[in-house]
């Protein structure tokens, strides 16, 4: 049986993790960008949703106008009829009462008159604001569907990029010991992408926790694979190789 070399598989474990480091960046990418996407749709549906909101105001305020001209058509009907009642009234004490409630009438229509007025200020108002908040709302359009395609296009580079790396991943694999491999990717699929790690100075790569001498020392021998005792990372001295 062929004696399997711990330096060589390291080195081949090394150039796999170089892979999967970067198809790890790539799915995150992949995983955020929609994320990305459906958050500039939510803040651009907001902005829509301000300007429905000024439309609807917009409508009711007509709505409103058009129940006050009712309502002022209707005392004006009232005014007539009780002046026409005037000329039937026999008694001057009839006569008074009918005239203090035409002016109660009147007062009433005074009031409704002032509301409509106002109603058409108002609505001037809202409809200077929903001009601005359409040429807002447009431009907003513009940039949304701007930055959706630019993250569209490049979550398609994303994916062209994660199959080149696949393909490169896959003429890897046969190089590494099975068992090994097995390894390495149980550590990998837990530890954000990295399974193999190189020491910095006498700290792993992986969690920056001090490795004990007498590990480091271990790593040196090349005859099995050593993993950091905190985070499990298999680990490797960069100028060995």
């Amino acid at each position: 049986m062929t004696q399997i070399s711990i330096k060589d598989q390291i080195k081949k474990l090394v150039d796999l993790q170089k892979i999967d480091a970067e198809i790890y960046n790539v799915n995150t990418g992949l995983t955020e960008k929609p994320a990305l996407i459906e958050e500039l749709k939510k803040k651009f549906e907001s902005t829509k949703a301000h300007l429905n909101g000024l439309e609807e105001k917009f409508k009711s305020i007509q709505l409103k106008r058009k129940e006050l001209e009712l309502e002022m058509k209707a005392r004006e009907d009232e005014i007539i009829k009780a002046n026409t009642q005037l000329t039937q009234l026999k008694t001057n004490k009839e006569y008074q009462i009918k005239l203090n409630e035409i002016a109660s009438i009147k007062a009433d229509k005074s009031i409704i008159e002032e509301k409509i007025l106002l109603s058409y200020d108002e609505a001037d108002a809202i409809q200077s604001e929903i001009g601005k908040e359409k040429v807002a709302v447009g431009a907003g359009e513009k940039q949304y569907l701007a930055r959706k395609k630019e993250i569209e296009d490049e979550i398609k580079l994303m994916e062209d990029r994660l199959s080149v790396l696949e393909s490169q991943r896959k003429q890897q694999l046969p190089c590494v010991d099975r068992t090994l491999l097995n390894r390495y990717e149980k550590v990998l699929a837990h530890k954000d992408g990295l399974g193999i790690v190189p020491l910095s100075g006498s700290s792993c790569g992986g969690c920056h926790m001090n490795v004990p001498t007498q590990t480091i020392n271990a790593i040196k021998m090349h005859d099995q694979l050593i993993e950091c005792e905190i985070c499990q990372r298999i680990m490797y001295l960069e100028d060995d190789l």
